[in-house]
Order: C-alpha cells, then sequence, then structure tokens
C-alpha cells in the first residue's frame, strides 16, 4: 500500500510518498509540511524575517548561523567547485535584475523594466568560519540558494521518512528515493514532456537515487520585451542562452543530481553531454529547444519500459 501526501511549499509543488504504510508512518507524513515550512523559514530569500533573509542584510561583519543554514553553506561550496563555478548562490542580485523578485506563487504575466545586471561576485569570495559556525557576506554580495535548498529539502525528508518505509520525496522536480519498494521494484517516475503537459517522454526506474530537472521551461516571464529565466549564468550575469531546454539527471543523490542538472543546462547540449558522460555516476536526458532529445550512455539502465513489468 503506498500512501501520499501533496502540499506546496518552497514556491513548488511537494509530494512525499510512503510505501508499506502503518499508522504511524501516515502520521509521520502530515508532519512534512511542517518540517518544510521550518525550512523554508531559514532558507527562504522571498522572506525578509527567514535566517537567509536577514544575513542578506548584514554584509562584511560574521555572523553566526544555525546548524541547517551551516549545512547549505558546505553544500553549496561543494557544488561551486563540483561545477567549476557554474552553480553558485551568489546570483540574487542578478536573479532580482532580470525581475525575479518574489515567489512564483504570487508572480503574474507582464513587462518589467529593462534588463541590467552585472557579473554575479565569485562564491569563493564568502568567508565560512567553522570555528565561530558563522558566515561573512562581503558588501554587495546577496545569496539564493534556490534549487539547492530543494533538494536538501527533499533529501532530509526522504532521510526521516525511510524509517517507516520506502520512501520518495519530490520537490518541485528534486527527487530524493530511499532505495527499492516493498516487494523489490524500482520506484517509477516519468520524465515530463515539456512540450506536451501532463505527458511523459520517459519513464525512470529507480531504487536508492536522487534525480533532478533543470529547464527554461517553468520559471520564466517577460522583461524588456522578451522572455527571461530563472537559471542565471554566472559568466555573464543574465538568463542563461543554450539550446537545451530542459535536462533531467539522475545521480547517486538528489543533491548531485541538482547540481549536474544545472550544470549541463549552462554548458550547452554537445559540452554538457560531455560533461555526464566524464562523471561515472551521472546519467541524463537533454532535451533541446527544437525538441530532439540527447541520452547519455547509462540512461539506458534506468528506462523502463512495459516489456520490464511482464
Amino acid at each position: 500500500m503506498i500512501a501520499k501526501y501533496p502540499f506546496r511549499a518552497m514556491g513548488s509543488r511537494i509530494l512525499a510518498v510512503l510505501d508499506g504504510v502503518s499508522s504511524e508512518a501516515e502520521t509521520m507524513l502530515e508532519q512534512v509540511p511542517a518540517w518544510f515550512e521550518t525550512w523554508e523559514q531559514v532558507l527562504s530569500r522571498f522572506r525578509k524575517d527567514s535566517e537567509l533573509g536577514v544575513l542578506n542584510q548584514h554584509n562584511c561583519a560574521p555572523i553566526p548561523v544555525s546548524e541547517t543554514l551551516w549545512e547549505l553553506f558546505q553544500i553549496a561550496d561543494w557544488a561551486y567547485q563540483y561545477s567549476e563555478g557554474l552553480v553558485t548562490p551568489t546570483i540574487l542580485n542578478a536573479l532580482e535584475s532580470a525581475g525575479y523578485t518574489r515567489s512564483f506563487d504570487y508572480m503574474t504575466d507582464g513587462i518589467w523594466m529593462p534588463l541590467v545586471t552585472s557579473l554575479p561576485p565569485s562564491f569563493s569570495s564568502v568567508e565560512l568560519l567553522p570555528e565561530e559556525m558563522a558566515v561573512r557576506l562581503p558588501s554587495g554580495i546577496q545569496l539564493d540558494f534556490g534549487g539547492i535548498a530543494k533538494g536538501w529539502a527533499a533529501q532530509q525528508a526522504m532521510l526521516r521518512l525511510k524509517e517507516y518505509g520506502p520512501t520518495l520525496v519530490d520537490a518541485g522536480g528534486d527527487i530524493a528515493v530511499s532505495g527499492s519498494r516493498c516487494d523489490g521494484n524500482p520506484w517509477l517516475v516519468g520524465v515530463e514532456d515539456p512540450f506536451h503537459e501532463g505527458e511523459s517522454l520517459e519513464i525512470l526506474q529507480l531504487g536508492r537515487r536522487g534525480v533532478a530537472s533543470s529547464g527554461r521551461d517553468r520559471r520564466r516571464w517577460q522583461q524588456a520585451g522578451s522572455w527571461q529565466h530563472h537559471i542565471i549564468d554566472p559568466r555573464t550575469g543574465y538568463p542563461a542562452i543554450t539550446d537545451v531546454f530542459r535536462v533531467t539527471v539522475i545521480a547517486p543523490n538528489v543533491l548531485e543530481a541538482e547540481a549536474a542538472a544545472k550544470t549541463v543546462l549552462l554548458l550547452g547540449s554537445q559540452a554538457g553531454l560531455d560533461w555526464i558522460e566524464a562523471q561515472k555516476d551521472l546519467a541524463g536526458i537533454l532535451i533541446l529547444e527544437d525538441g530532439q532529445r540527447r541520452y547519455s550512455h547509462r540512461i539506458h539502465e534506468f528506462i523502463w519500459s512495459s516489456d520490464d513489468a511482464k
């Protein structure tokens, strides 16, 4: 028996799923929205009174941070190194300049002022002080943990729930899976077709893995007479110009999948696919602007077909 608990948090649709459900497990599922609310009050850049919101308003001086926020800084530092600087939280000023000034739960279609931005500062300029568990932001730097925060939340919720049965947590497309289902079969996860809402391009079969998608099709708006989106290229300070429309990556965990998906989208289809192939633990599907698909070699290990059910 599978129990599902859908809700909204972090500006996204969240789904927590448990297999082999007991009454105790159902009670735990009901607590998941409260976990996300607690994490959002630490990590949301849209809430001025969140811990991150307050930190963004205090530059130059060392500020002690909570264990949750400190952990996100460690993950952000890893993702920055892993992606060779392409995945960084220091893009908030560029995001706001591009028009992404409030949560998508409250954004409406419209035309913003002309797009003016500058190169985001390097994450290496953020000073992490382990002995004090404190952070010093140089003047002018503001942070948005974005997809990394959602991936972290999905991972944390999965780790808490897996004590009660096989678990899948989907936080706006960042999916953490604890392992195979109770009957030993994999979880089946659809890769959404960005050109046909509600349809899947492929079905993935997953055990203990993480999945993440990054794309230009969802969080987008009009500004300066053209469509903008939320994936900022730190090499330019502008929404990324790339032939990849959406990419889905499978990795050993959701945090690695999240960082890899954004890296591939920013690199573009050829360099991005080469980068995936160079990482022995990754597999991916790239969907291009014209609808073409590119598959990594390893992805075929994870694609389910109806023959698998026979």
